[in-house]
């Protein structure tokens, strides 16, 4: 990029204090430690001594944004971002994303909004690096160029550093950096993609040092001075209430300071977290159930099989889908079920907090911290901008600590506000696991016909299932006639065309508490949809693949990705004796997926040999980042598929640990192999596109290995009595 655009940029207008950091030293013996930093914008502050601030107001769980948002800075900014220290960024409306009015990290949004503006930030503040050059020299913008942080005009040379003061100068007064509108371009050009020097290059995890040496701080990490640490008894029952409780037995614990009741449950207090622990174990509470005592999951997935018979809401009608299904010669009627499912993260839910009379500071790993204070602002009598929020690294998100009540940071600061000091709430695992807001139990029935070649000609598909959005803030906004259209996702909009295609819905309640979970409803629309197109292609007497080609005609970038991942994982080619392939592919959150996956079965135990996974994302930041979260997305996808199921007796969660909510172990590892296609398109997203399919290929390849069907999840149990 050269010249010099007119920019109306406010120095200090979007400043806010802390933020995503990256810090690097240039040699230049006019740099100085003393001094204001030049701040063009809320997104990146310059220091004399050449280090480079950049604030982003998203989460790090494990996803990367650590990384690939500071490399889209740095890449309009002209600095190599393997010098890049990060930090995290305070509440404040300048880090809403375009096009969602939230400082929130969910729904492989972080990179695929940011990309533009975080660009348009880095190209920003060059300009007025290049401006100060440019009046230091004489000289005209135009006949400047950067690399890695220093300006050059073919002879003289200067650091980023050096020019501060002068840039500043310029830029004072001028108004802020806009937040464009999702589509917008910004009033200053930026590189063309085939100039980039970082991007779409691997760039090594810059937050990798500090997770291995230990410096990285999490919630759980948390220690400030008077702090207490506090453990909850909340209703074993979904919904309960307390009626009355006694704590004698529990104060007298070494260790425990106070017992306080808050609106979650029971909360006891001490100076370490075992005592706590002890505490709470030790309290006698009397729980009013409010009736759901007796609610189980077999009685739920029954009524949701008995509703799967019946019509639902109308959420697609492409054909005459039911008119067809009637008069068809060859047609199955099937049913698939998908459990409730728990978010597991490594760490489990905490959050810090200290509320005083006119304040509020909060340290927690979450995913929302607009809603987080502006919930927590509500809960103890302040206004949301009395509430700081300092984000922690998360130990796993995957939704759960995007929860639409803030539960566990207003949980927090509802206990504060009781004790009067600072405290750090701190669930157990058993806590967590049980906690609820589970990815909801779907049942799915599809009735399918094809046609005399064998080609699918009709699909009904009934959904059966909770709204994750019906209780929340969002609800009038998201769900429209009636349809939670994350319940239906990857249903109405499956690339795969077929040409009487109906979908319907029905929307169930009960007091279980549902949440987003990783892909959200991509989690069982991309096992059910692939499953059951396997299921239409043997009906039909088609090839797998064959079929999907079929139907997938005249789409290109649909079609070039599923040829790909057959050809790497060699489809049809022979296989080792007892081996057998299962392929599926979904797209989500603006990328595609396919997977092929390879399979044995010997005395009714599975072993899932190799994942070959092909993904095109559009335009990629970092290569590293995308292979790590197909990677992630297929072990968590496959600990789901394998083992996952949150099973409910008498309103009370069975599961409470890794002992009976088991995770995908190393000797069940398959061997995986990533292939990225870029297609040059919009960014997508890559934090949970890669987990639809896994589950559905694997369930094909069990097929092809034994005649077995699995329409019910998790795969091993149902593989046991199948």
């Amino acid at each position: 990029m050269s010249g010099s655009p007119s920019l109306e940029v406010s120095r200090r207008g979007f400043l806010v204090g802390a933020g995503l950091v990256i810090s690097l030293r240039l040699a230049d013996g006019a740099e100085s430690d003393v001094g204001d930093p030049f701040a063009p914008n809320a997104y990146v502050r310059i220091e004399r001594n050449g280090r480079i601030t950049v604030t982003v107001g998203k989460s790090e769980m494990g996803q990367g944004i650590y990384t690939s948002i500071p490399m889209c800075v740095a890449e309009e900014l002209d600095v190599d971002p393997s010098r890049i220290k990060v930090e995290f960024a305070p509440v404040d409306k300048a880090f809403f994303a375009p096009g969602f009015p939230s400082q929130f990290t969910g729904g492989s949004t972080s990179t695929r909004l940011t990309f533009i503006q975080m660009r348009f930030a880095g190209a920003a503040a060059r300009h007025w690096i290049l401006a100060a050059a440019a009046a230091a020299w004489n000289v005209s913008p135009a006949t400047l160029s950067t690399a890695d942080g220093v300006v050059t005009d073919g002879t003289r040379r200067a650091t980023y550093g050096s020019l501060v003061e002068r840039a500043a100068k310029l830029a004072e007064g001028t108004p802020p950096l806009p937040l464009l509108k999702l589509g917008e371009k910004p009033p200053l050009p930026l590189k063309d993609p085939k100039d980039f020097k970082y991007i779409g290059k691997a760039q090594r995890r810059l937050d990798g040092l500090d997770k291995v040496t230990g410096r990285a701080i999490y919630g759980m990490d948390v220690r400030e001075p008077h702090m207490l640490i506090a453990v909850i008894a909340r209703s074993p029952v979904f919904g309960g209430r307390v009626r009355g409780y006694r704590d004698a037995a529990a104060r007298r614990i070494k260790g425990v300071v106070d017992v306080k009741q808050v609106p979650s449950g029971i909360a006891v207090l001490a100076t370490n977290t075992w005592a706590a622990r002890r505490g709470c174990e030790a309290l006698e509470i009397d729980w009013d159930e409010q009736g759901n005592g007796s609610l189980s999951t077999a009685a739920i997935s029954a009524r949701y099989r008995e509703l799967a018979q019946t019509p639902g809401l109308e959420a697609k009608e492409s054909g005459k889908t039911l008119e067809v299904l009637a008069s068809a010669e060859r047609s199955i009627d099937v049913t698939y079920e998908v459990p409730y499912l728990a978010h597991a993260c490594m760490e489990p839910l905490n959050a810090y907090a200290n509320v005083m009379a006119d304040r509020a500071e909060l340290r927690v790993g979450t995913q929302n911290q607009s809603q987080d204070a502006e919930y927590v602002a509500a809960a103890v009598g302040l206004k949301p901008d009395q509430v700081a929020i300092h984000t922690t690294f998360l130990g796993g998100g995957f939704g759960r600590r995007s929860n639409y009540y803030s539960d566990f940071s207003v949980e927090a600061a509802q206990v504060s506000k009781a004790a009067g000091r600072p405290v750090k709430v701190v669930w157990t695992r058993e806590d967590d696991m049980r906690g609820g807001f589970y990815r909801p139990l779907w049942v799915s029935r599809f009735r399918g016909a094809v046609d005399a070649s064998g080609m699918p000609l009709a699909w009904q598909h009934i959904v059966v299932g909770q709204s994750v959005y019906a209780n929340s803030a969002v609800a009038k906004f998201a769900i429209k006639d009636g349809i939670d259209p994350s319940s239906v996702e990857g249903s109405v909009d499956m690339p795969y065309r077929v040409p009487h295609h109906r979908v319907e819905l029905h929307t169930t309640e009960n007091a279980v508490p549902v949440l987003f979970w990783r892909s959200v409803g991509n989690s069982h629309s991309g096992f059910v949809v692939n499953s059951f197109l396997d299921e239409l292609a043997h009906l039909g007497g088609q090839d797998p693949y064959e079929l999907r080609r079929a139907l997938l005609a005249g789409q290109p970038e649909h079609l070039n990705l599923l040829d790909l991942v057959a050809t790497k994982a060699g489809w049809g080619q022979p296989l080792p004796a007892g081996h057998a392939q299962g392929i599926a592919y979904h797209e989500s959150f603006g990328t595609r997926v396919a997977q092929v996956a390879e399979v044995s079965v010997v005395d009714g135990k599975l072993r899932v040999h190799r994942v070959v996974c092909a993904v095109d994302p559009g335009i990629v930041v970092n290569p590293l980042m995308v292979e790590a979260q197909m990677q992630s997305a297929i072990v968590y996808g496959l600990s789901a598929a394998l083992h996952g199921e949150i099973t409910v007796e008498n309103g009370r969660t069975v599961q409470g640990n890794f002992n009976d909510y088991e995770v995908l172990r190393l000797s069940e590892m398959p061997v995986v192999e990533v292939v990225i296609a870029p297609n040059g398109g919009p960014v997508g997203g890559v934090g949970e596109a890669g987990l639809p399919p896994i589950a559905a290929a694997v369930c094909n390849a069990i097929f092809a290995a034994t005649g077995k069907r699995i329409r019910k999840l998790p795969i091993l149990p149902a593989l046991q009595t199948t």
